[in-house]
């Protein structure tokens, strides 16, 4: 079983930074891609960027230029630095950690961009 736990929401104005962590423990045999995801009231869940093992990152065309992925595969973390934040990046943040034989999620942490 995986664990997994983010931090670091809260909220920010406008143009605002965060920075989102998200820790994986419990049985990992191999981490393949880490992720998050994103799901406002009444939208379905999206993905923000995800990140391989090797490092090779995707991001929705939404957030590029604005947030970076980077994980720790030494701490089995992987981070979101969420910058030129905007009212339509609200929303319940998940991270998603895929090894080879398990797809897990955390509870997810709330942003909210608002003024």
């Amino acid at each position: 079983q995986v664990q997994v736990v983010e931090s670091g929401g809260g909220l920010v104005q406008p143009g605002g930074s965060l920075r989102l962590s998200c820790a994986a423990s419990g049985s990992l045999f191999r981490i393949n891609a880490m992720g998050w995801y994103r799901q406002a009231p009444g939208k379905q869940r999206e993905l923000v960027a995800d990140i391989s093992r090797s490092g090779a990152t995707n991001y929705a065309d939404s957030v590029k230029g604005r947030f970076t992925i980077s994980r720790d595969n030494a701490k089995n973390t992987v981070y979101l630095q969420m910058n030129s934040l905007k009212p339509e990046d609200t929303a319940v943040y998940y991270c998603n950690v895929r090894t080879a034989v398990a797809n897990s999620w955390g509870q997810g942490t709330q942003v909210t961009v608002s003024s």
